[in-house]
C-alpha cells in the first residue's frame, strides 16, 4: 500500500488503511447490465478478439505506444513513483495479474483513459494529477484498470478508429452514415462502459465521497471549499427531473455526441449502485469468477439489459421517459398529454411556441463535445482524448 500519511508533491496523504480484495473477480460483478450483455455476446463470437487484434496494423495502436513512450513520462518505480503505487494496488484488489503500462501526458485538460488491442495502456494527464487527491486519484486508477479488466480498450480503440473512418469517408454518398449508425450505437455502449469502470474505481478505492468528489472535481475545477457533494447530486435529480419534452429533446440531442454519461448522472449512478444489494454482496465476498466466464448465456444477459432499461423507463422523472411509460401502459388521452408536455408548443401558439423554442435553443449546444467526442484524433500525431 501507498498510503504514508506525509505529504508528497502537494497531494493530500491519508492514513493507511486496508481494503478488500477480490481474487478471481469477473468484470461481470460490476459491469452495467447494458454494458456487460454486448461484451458477453462479443465473447461469446468465435475469434473475435482474434480478429480484432490482427486489425492492430491497421489502427493507430502502434503510433500511440510509441508516442507515449517518447514524449510522455512511464510511470514506475522510479517515476511518479505514487501513483505507480495506487496503479499495482488496483491491479493487486482487482486480481488483474499482468499490471498495464501507465502514462503521465503533458496536458492542462483533466483527462484518463484506456486504450489498446493487444496490449492495454492507460495514460493520465497533468491537469488530472495536478486536479485530484490521493483518495480521488486511487478511484479514478481503478476506473481504469476496470477498463482493462473489462477488455474495454479493445472497443474504445475500434470505437476511436471508426469514428476517425466516418470523418475520412464523409464525402461518401450514404458511406458516412451508416459508419455514423455504428459509432452512434457503439457511444451508446461506451457511456455504460464508463458507469461500469466508475464502479469499479469504487470496489478499488473504497471510498464513495472520494470518488463523489473527483467527479465533481471534473465538472467544478478544484475548489472543493465552494462546492457540496450533496448539492451536486441535487443537481441530478433537477437535470432529470426538469422541464419538459422539449428539454427532453435536448438532453438526448446534448448526450449524443458524448462518449462519457454527464457527470452529475454519473456521480447519482454511482451512488445509487454503491447502496444496491449487488455492491454488498461484492464487499462480502460473493460476486462471479473469472472461471465462470465461458458459460455466461448470453440470453441471459440480455434479459437483464433489457430489464435494466425498462427499468429505467419506468423509475426515471424525465417528462419523455414518463409518455414513454405511458404509452407503454395504455394511457388514455395521449394527445393532450403531449401537449401538456410540450407546455403549449404543439398546440401551435405562435407567441408561446416562438419564445419557448428560443430559450432552450442556445442550451441544445453542448459545450463538452470537444472532451467528451473521441472522434478526429486517432489519425493524428496527437493521442486522443477520452475523458475520466
Amino acid at each position: 500500500m501507498s498510503d504514508d500519511g506525509h505529504q508528497q508533491d502537494g497531494h493530500e496523504r491519508v492514513p493507511s488503511r486496508q481494503r478488500r480484495r477480490f481474487p478471481e473477480i469477473s468484470s461481470r460483478a460490476y459491469e452495467h447490465p447494458a454494458d456487460r450483455s454486448a461484451l458477453v455476446a462479443l465473447r461469446k463470437l468465435s475469434g473475435f478478439d482474434t480478429v480484432f487484434k490482427a486489425l492492430s496494423g491497421l489502427l493507430p495502436e502502434r503510433s500511440l505506444r510509441l508516442l507515449f513512450l517518447s514524449d510522455s513520462v512511464r510511470v514506475s518505480d522510479r517515476q511518479f513513483a505514487h501513483l505507480n503505487d495506487m496503479l499495482r494496488d488496483a491491479c493487486y484488489i482487482l486480481d488483474l495479474e499482468k499490471v498495464p503500462p501507465m502514462y503521465v501526458n503533458q496536458d492542462p485538460l483533466p483527462n484518463a483513459m484506456c486504450v489498446g488491442l493487444d496490449e492495454p495502456i492507460i495514460v493520465v494527464t497533468t491537469g488530472l494529477v495536478e486536479l485530484l487527491d490521493e483518495e480521488e486519484m486511487r478511484a479514478v486508477i481503478g476506473h481504469e484498470v476496470g477498463h482493462a479488466l473489462s477488455g474495454h480498450s479493445v472497443y474504445r480503440t475500434v470505437l476511436l478508429f471508426l469514428t476517425n473512418l466516418a470523418l475520412r469517408v464523409a464525402w461518401i454518398p450514404l458511406g458516412n452514415v451508416a459508419i455514423m449508425a455504428i459509432v452512434t450505437a457503439l457511444r451508446e455502449w461506451f457511456r455504460k462502459s464508463e458507469l461500469s469502470a466508475d464502479r469499479a474505481g469504487l470496489l478499488v478505492g473504497q471510498d464513495l465521497r472520494a470518488s463523489m468528489r473527483g467527479l465533481m472535481k471534473l465538472a467544478g475545477g478544484n475548489h472543493l471549499h465552494e462546492m457540496n457533494v450533496d448539492a451536486f447530486l441535487e443537481q441530478a435529480e433537477e437535470y432529470e427531473a426538469g422541464g419538459d419534452l422539449r428539454d427532453s429533446v435536448l438532453k438526448i440531442l446534448n448526450v449524443l455526441p458524448r462518449s462519457h454519461p454527464f457527470a452529475t448522472i454519473r456521480a447519482a449512478e454511482l451512488k445509487k449502485w454503491a447502496a444496491s444489494r449487488d455492491y454488498q454482496r461484492i464487499m462480502d465476498g460473493h460476486y462471479p469468477r473469472r472461471g465462470e466466464d465461458k458459460d455466461t448465456s448470453v440470453t441471459d444477459s440480455f434479459r437483464e439489459s433489457a430489464a435494466s432499461y425498462a427499468g429505467q423507463v419506468r423509475n426515471s422523472k424525465d417528462p419523455l421517459m414518463k409518455l414513454v411509460n405511458d404509452i407503454a401502459g395504455g394511457a388514455g388521452d395521449l394527445g393532450s398529454r403531449v401537449r401538456r408536455g410540450f407546455g403549449g408548443f404543439a398546440a401551435g401558439g405562435a407567441g408561446s411556441g416562438a419564445g419557448a423554442a428560443g430559450a432552450p435553443g442556445s442550451a441544445g449546444t453542448t459545450g463538452s463535445t470537444g472532451t467528451n467526442g473521441s472522434g478526429g484524433s486517432t489519425g493524428s500525431t496527437e493521442p486522443p482524448r477520452d475523458e475520466d
